[in-house]
């Protein structure tokens, strides 16, 4: 056991992609570089330093997750810009701004983020190191940026306060860009996206928990000024709210998942479908809409309608023989497909799934209005797992191909099936 475990580990260490081991990297680097400093001059104000590092903590303890497997701290996040541009604190140093040297800032934040982040060891959990490590170095770019600018009278709150107010803004739009950029690098290379699809999805996720940290953590800054650190304390219960809020928007998208999850298992446990049919059809349009490069919302919405695309099955008197949809005739196929876009309309919250399901059973070409690009990724996923299965056989695969390019004059997109074509390659390098 005691063998086993360190070999484990190394493991483990060899899964992560180059990507997050650059990211951990330069993180580790600036730790190393605002410990050695801060060891080196010391603490500079130490009472703002903990006050600042005991939020960071407390914020990371309470970090959560984001539809998407996003992770999000955002009481942290707000401490640790707020500290990187903080400029005055009252019954302190009388008027004369603060001397936080940059890497101090990056040394607060790290021990911060770290003793928020033990609890979660101790349970079990992840450490979040990726997550942690993108916050770390977002902020410590807002810190080399704004720190030698906050030691001069330019940025004087009192005096110049809309110059303070502007540069700040701009830090926190930095510290969001920052992170956008480092989340789509490393999301693009997990999942194969496009990097301007990648990007554009996390700067469109990022955006609404962005403006409320920026304006929390600038909000934080010029209250201190007036408050001093008492202020940390009665802005707290704001930010908890605030957290609240998208924690519930977090559950509410997960337990859409779960639901549309367990109504595609009906069929299957019904016998109308063989087992992990929609799982794999499902899996298998979003790879192929990713390759397409739709966007994470269409390919949220692709991935409830794949699951349900055979939902309709449940009205037949009598199931498809291994209900291959494909075999049957046209009519049938419509006939399937309005009765589960029908079940899905009675949600109420699912009108778009609902018409990705039912426009399925259109033909790519030749009918007006021609289907929606998710119908037709679904029609064709739905035809090649009906001819293929869970079977990873090369031949039947590339039969399978072969059958679906003769159709596609009409009943399939070239486009879709090129995609189709490309995902399952790479689906049979994987389990060879």
């Amino acid at each position: 056991m005691t063998a086993r475990q360190p070999a484990e580990r190394w493991a483990s260490w060899q899964d992560l992609d180059s990507g997050r081991l650059l990211l951990l990297a330069a993180a580790g680097m600036l730790v190393v570089a605002g410990f050695a400093q801060t060891a080196a001059v010391k603490v500079q104000q130490p009472t703002t330093a903990v006050a600042f590092g005991c939020l960071i903590a407390f914020g990371e303890l309470l970090r959560l997750a984001l539809p998407g497997n996003r992770e999000a701290a955002p009481i942290a996040t707000t401490g640790a810009l707020a500290y990187a541009m903080l400029l005055r604190v009252a019954k302190q140093h009388g008027n004369l701004p603060p001397h936080i040297p940059a890497l101090q800032v990056i040394a607060v934040t790290a021990v911060g983020m770290t003793l928020g982040a033990l609890p979660h060891i101790a349970a079990g959990r992840s450490a979040g190191l990726t997550g942690m490590a993108s916050r770390l170095v977002a902020v410590g770019c807002v810190a080399f940026i704004f720190r030698p600018f906050a030691a001069s009278q330019v940025l004087n709150a009192h005096r110049n306060w809309w110059i303070a107010f502007a540069a700040m803004a701009l830090m926190a739009a930095v510290c969001w860009l920052v992170e956008a950029v480092i989340g789509a690098l490393i999301r693009a290379d997990d999942l194969g996206a496009r990097f301007s699809v990648a990007l554009w999805d996390e700067m469109r996720a990022l955006l609404p928990l962005g403006v409320a940290v920026g304006a929390s953590a600038v909000i934080t800054v010029f209250a201190a000024e007036v408050m001093g650190l008492s202020e940390l304390a009665v802005f707290i219960g704001p930010l908890l709210v605030t957290q609240v809020a998208f924690r519930r928007y977090a559950g509410i998208q997960a337990t859409y998942l779960q639901t549309v999850r367990a109504l595609a298992r009906v069929t299957e446990v019904g016998g109308y479908v063989e087992s992990g049919h929609s799982r794999r059809v499902s899996r298998l349009a979003v790879a192929v809409g990713r390759e397409l490069g739709m966007p994470e919302l269409d390919l949220l919405d692709l991935e409830y309608a794949a699951l349900m695309h055979d939902i309709g099955q449940l009205a037949l008197p009598d199931p498809i023989p291994g209900g291959a949809t494909v075999l049957v005739s046209p009519a049938d196929q419509r006939r399937i497909a309005e009765l589960g876009s029908d079940v899905i309309r009675q949600a109420g919250v699912l009108d778009k799934v609902a018409e990705l399901v039912r426009c399925q059973s259109w033909p790519a070409r030749g009918h007006d209005p021609e289907p929606p690009v998710g119908s037709r990724i679904i029609r064709a996923a739905n035809a090649f797992d009906d001819l293929v299965g869970g079977s990873t056989d090369r031949d039947r695969t590339t039969a399978a191909l072969e059958r679906l390019r003769l159709d596609t004059a009409a009943e399939y997109d070239p486009g879709v099936i090129e995609a189709l074509s490309e995902v399952a390659g790479r689906r049979l390098a994987s389990r060879l």
